[in-house]
């Protein structure tokens, strides 16, 4: 069934050493109900998963049964700030919500409120890391992430980096769920951006649980079992990749 793998695994074989992947699940307090089934699919292939956190979407009783989660977890599950509200500020154009459209007080305003309000609910479990919606953000961001102690920024591998000395980015490679407009799921074209992603470093991979279905969490499961598997493959926490300095 999982053949549609066999260019991530051929990349896997030939490896001349191990190669680390990480998962990003984003948009975290929305659509909860469809989050544990996902972490319920990382904890049987024994895969870590990092949560990126929307605070004021997040309530508080999923931030309980999430702590618990995470407490009895033997998968490491790690979770960080995801924006704050997750909602678009610019009056054109793409998307964003730390955009240029913002001045550098508002902005500096809801990253600390987001903080705040994730630390609360979660806990010493929060790292400082830093995901913005639509994996878009200004270079003013990033300096103002590392003024108030963030280590870590994670956006698109296509987004240009900073460069901002002590925030280490941290790129997803690979969207799960990315497609042409109206074209039919295509696992040929996933299983090629995986087997790509894998050569250049930490591959990181975007997933978003509110649109994981039955036959999305099976392929996914699928990916998992190779990964979980196989001798050349490194499934880390992002908390582990930033410790080693990879970005």
């Amino acid at each position: 069934m999982s053949g549609w793998l066999d260019p991530l695994r051929r990349v896997l074989d030939a490896a001349p050493a191990r190669l680390a992947f990480f998962f990003r699940d984003d948009d975290v307090g929305r659509a909860d109900e469809r989050l544990h089934p996902l972490l319920d699919l990382f904890s049987q292939h024994t895969v870590p998963i990092d949560l990126a956190v929307i605070p004021q979407a997040l309530a508080p009783a999923v931030a309980d049964a999430l702590c618990t989660r995470i407490a009895h977890a033997s998968t490491p599950i790690g979770v960080h700030v995801h924006g704050f509200a997750h909602v678009n500020h610019e009056p054109a154009g793409r998307k964003c919500e730390f955009g240029p459209a913002r001045d550098p007080a508002a902005q500096r305003c809801d990253l600390e409120l987001g903080r705040r309000r994730i630390a609360e609910l979660l806990g010493d479990a929060v790292a400082p890391f830093f995901t913005p919606p639509w994996n878009r953000c200004t270079e003013t961001t990033g300096r103002l992430l590392r003024e108030l102690g963030f280590r870590v920024l994670s956006r698109d591998a296509a987004e240009p980096p900073f460069g901002i000395p002590g925030l280490l980015e941290m790129p997803v490679r690979v969207d799960w769920l990315r497609r042409p407009s109206g074209a039919p799921r295509d696992l040929s074209l996933v299983a090629a951006r995986l087997a790509g992603a894998a050569h250049d470093g930490p591959a990181g991979i975007m997933l978003h649980h509110e649109h994981m279905d039955t036959e999305e969490l099976e392929r996914l499961g699928e990916l998992l079992a190779l990964l979980g598997g196989h001798a050349r493959a490194r499934c880390c926490t992002m908390e582990s990749l930033a410790a080693e300095g990879r970005g």
